[in-house]
């Protein structure tokens, strides 16, 4: 298995990897050791919270790792007026008779509160390669789905001010 990212995606998580390998983890280190000092281990509060801090590191760290080794380099190949990876689009979800401003990014940027809607999702999946004007079915699971319409899109381009997801 392997995750589709772009080359920023890949860059911004080696540098949040030596960012917690170089800084985070040294300071961690001299916290857990400054907390060892306190005396009884068995009720000391504030070890215990230098070692859940520094298991929560490392256990990030070997995520990222592990997302950049299995990480497939893609980019966007959408033409002119087709809905593509970072581009802004504009909906009219029908059920709802709303509308609603969202951009296609990778699934490590994704967070829906902001309309930032992963490639991959349903919504995603089925607004790539459709242009303004179009009607788009979005099937959930088995025949549940929803109808909306694209009302523009706005080309985009790999921002690199979009974070990656925590966890």
């Amino acid at each position: 298995m392997h995750d589709e990212l772009t080359a920023v995606d890949i860059r911004k998580m080696q540098e949040e990897i030596d960012y917690r390998e170089n800084v985070l983890m040294p300071q961690i280190i001299r916290e857990v050791q400054r907390a060892r000092g306190f005396g009884d281990l068995s009720e000391n509060y504030e070890y215990k919270a230098a070692k859940d801090e520094q298991r929560r590191n490392r256990s990030r760290i070997r995520y990222l790792k592990q997302m950049v080794a299995s990480a497939v380099v893609i980019e966007d190949h959408s033409q002119s007026g087709e809905i593509g990876l970072f581009d802004r689009v504009k909906l009219h979800m029908e059920d709802e008779d709303e509308d609603m401003d969202i951009r296609l990014v990778t699934t490590l940027r994704q967070n829906p509160l902001k309309g930032l809607i992963s490639k991959e999702s349903p919504l995603g999946q089925a607004l790539l390669g459709h242009r303004a004007g179009e009607r788009v079915y979005v099937k959930i699971s088995g025949e549940e789905g929803y109808w909306c319409s694209i009302l523009s899109v706005e080309k985009g381009e790999d921002d690199e001010n979009l974070e990656i997801s925590r966890y």
